[in-house]
């Protein structure tokens, strides 16, 4: 008998354990892609960008700036059809999740073209409803005709990581701190793989990104299409990742020296494109891969250069996103909802505008626990018909 309540027991715990994996709680994927998120609807008041974050009736509007292509991917866009006259400013779209993700969650893109193009700054990012208080992750991210991308987190200043951390990008700074005027970086990182950004990405059929917030810390990885793991399948919204199998990442920020559950507020996912700015804009920056520059250029070079005019510079300038998906292993509140965009730096360049957004919402991985309590009863008649039988 004693030995039969220890089965009963250890078959109970299976379930359990099952249900506390990776559930799915958002899928942004085909025709229901642009549900679930909130437009800008304003100027870029956050980077100083030469450009205009649109509403949605205006971004699914001709010129088209958001829809659903032939391939049933999602295109978000500059626009390149308009002529604009100085002063003004040109199109874009900032998509921000109307749900934030806390400790435990993991948020996926698979893409197939990045935006690129000199004054170009695209960008798929996440930030807490108060920055930089509650920090900011920058997954994907880099300007104008950059070869790589570049990973940066941004917290209030006591975040740091080493140089031992073990991941395959190259740590380019270690101070996360975003003390201003001087620490305006966060602690970067950039890509190994030449085709994480730019032409390179799209000729390779593009690849997937994920990031992972734990309390362990921050893993940022980056799938060429060719080494996609099986378990982010295009197809398969359903399947439960498994980061444990995909390797050393390309970033690593370890709690040892950034404690996420200090450091980090539930996270906002954004997807923006903005134009110039306090990063693409900078002349040092965009002389890098757009210059040469004349030695008496002003200040807004990259602005006169590029923004005006008829926009066949932003041909490139686009995202096309097989899907968005965020999935959670933990089994309490991990989501919060919010109505209006957050503010912050919105790149690594820094930036200081605030925002507010944010309320609080249940996880929708709850209702998994239901079906693993089923899956625990069926076990348990199962390991008790087995009992009576001996």
């Amino acid at each position: 008998m004693k030995s039969t309540v220890t089965l009963v027991l250890a078959a109970a715990s299976l379930p359990l354990a099952r249900a506390a994996g990776y559930n799915l709680l958002q899928n942004w994927q085909g025709n229901t892609f642009f549900d679930n998120w909130s437009f800008y609807g304003n100027f870029d008041n956050l980077t100083n960008g030469d450009a205009v974050f649109v509403t949605q009736a205006v971004a699914q509007s001709e010129p088209q700036l958001a829809f659903i292509n032939g391939a049933g991917n999602a295109i978000v866009r500059v626009d390149n059809a308009s002529n604009v006259v100085y002063p003004n400013k040109r199109n874009t779209v900032r998509l921000q999740s109307l749900q934030s993700y806390g400790i435990g969650s993991l948020w996926v893109m698979d893409a197939v073209h990045l935006p690129y193009g000199c004054s170009v700054w695209p960008a798929f990012w996440s930030q807490a409803a108060k920055w930089p208080e509650g920090a900011e992750i920058d997954t994907l991210e880099n300007v104008n005709l950059a070869q790589a991308n570049q990973m940066a987190l941004h917290t209030v200043d006591g975040c740091t990581v080493t140089s031992s951390a073990a991941m395959t990008g190259s740590l380019t700074d270690q101070d996360c701190g975003t003390e201003l005027p001087t620490k305006t970086q966060g602690c970067t990182v950039l890509d190994s793989n030449s085709a994480s950004y730019g032409a390179a990405f799209a000729a390779a059929g593009g690849g997937v990104y994920a990031t992972l917030l734990a309390e362990s810390g921050v893993y940022i990885w980056f799938f060429p299409r060719a080494s996609i793991p099986s378990d982010l399948s295009v197809s398969n919204a359903n399947s439960s990742p498994n980061p444990d199998g995909w390797g050393e990442p390309a970033a690593y920020y370890p709690s040892s020296t950034c404690a996420t559950s200090t450091f980090f507020e539930p996270q906002f996912i954004i997807l923006d494109i903005t134009l110039c700015g306090d990063f693409a804009g900078a002349l040092t920056v965009y002389n890098q891969t757009c210059g040469p520059i004349p030695s008496d250029a002003p200040t807004n070079y990259c602005y006169t250069t590029n923004v005006i005019g008829n926009g066949t510079n932003y041909d490139q300038a686009y995202f096309e996103v097989q899907y968005i998906r965020v999935w959670s292993n933990t089994t309490t509140n991990s989501s919060s909802t919010g109505n209006s965009s957050t503010g912050g730096s919105g790149g690594s360049s820094g930036g200081s505008s605030s925002g507010s957004s944010g309320g609080t919402g249940k996880s929708s991985a709850v209702p998994l626990l239901t079906q693993g309590a089923a899956l625990a009863a069926a076990f348990l008649g199962m390991i008790g018909a087995l009992a009576l039988l001996v």
